[in-house]
């Protein structure tokens, strides 16, 4: 009997989303194989019609499935989706919360780095998750910049990072001691001197590389506008001590 089938039972036909769940573990068990839509409704007691629309649901959802054409094909699940899950020793998950908790109030990606912690806690088993808490109890930090650096707005922050993660165009309002100026800018890298962000990008106005005080950035939009990455080295030399943290 089917792993799948043991798991939901032989009652009849499942419900919706047990189904979809159905259908991807079965996909995710057979790895490069795949399987047919004839195998899985014959499975799963419903028509090859209902397959289709529930893999066209998945693929819709994000499920990275793809249909093999010809004499045996069918639905595969794309090798990305079937790799085990990532697994975290006690100390690994502390290392992981103490360089997040490290990170300066009101940092890039701060937001994302919070859902992070929460997702390495997650993954560690009852007992597991004992020993983390015992030992993150026992290190302190004390993030750089903390209570020093003016606040960044977090919807110039979210702005930031999603112009430097899909190489879009950004348009800041940029205030120095009260004189504004609009630019448009291609962002090139995001770098932390002396306590305060900075986003380093190729200034239209200026036709050079400026840096902006993420704090000074009083409002950033997203334009539609795509840009040529530009190499990190028209920045020039970075701030001693500077190193990317990948």
């Amino acid at each position: 009997m089917s792993p799948i089938l043991e798991t939901f039972g032989e009652d009849g036909p499942v419900n919706r989303t047990d189904r979809l769940y159905a259908i991807t573990e079965e996909l995710r068990r057979r790895g490069p194989a795949g399987s047919t839509g004839r195998r899985l409704a014959a499975m799963l007691e419903v028509s090859e019609r209902t397959i289709k629309r529930d893999v066209s649901a998945l693929q819709q959802a994000g499920t990275p499935i793809w249909a093999q054409s010809g004499p045996g094909g069918g639905y595969v699940l794309d090798a990305v989706a079937t790799l085990p899950p990532l697994a975290f020793t006690p100390a690994q998950a502390v290392a992981v919360a103490v360089a997040l908790a490290a990170m300066p109030a009101g940092s890039p990606f701060g937001v994302d780095a919070a859902v992070t912690r929460g997702k390495v806690w997650d993954a560690l088993g009852p007992a597991d998750r004992e020993r983390a808490a015992t030992l993150s109890a026992r290190v302190w930090t004390h993030p750089p910049g903390d209570g020093e650096a003016p606040p960044v707005e977090p919807t110039v922050l979210r702005a930031v990072e999603q112009a430097l993660g899909t190489g879009r165009v950004l348009a800041i309002t940029h205030d120095v001691d009260g004189r504004v100026t609009r630019r448009d800018v291609e962002p090139i890298l995001l770098a932390h001197a002396e306590g305060r962000w900075y986003l380093v990008a190729w200034c239209r106005t200026r036709q050079a590389v400026r840096w902006f005080r993420l704090s000074r950035i009083r409002r950033a939009h997203l334009t539609g506008e795509r840009h040529a990455p530009r190499d990190v080295g028209e920045v020039g030399t970075p701030p001693t001590g500077a190193a990317p943290v990948g």
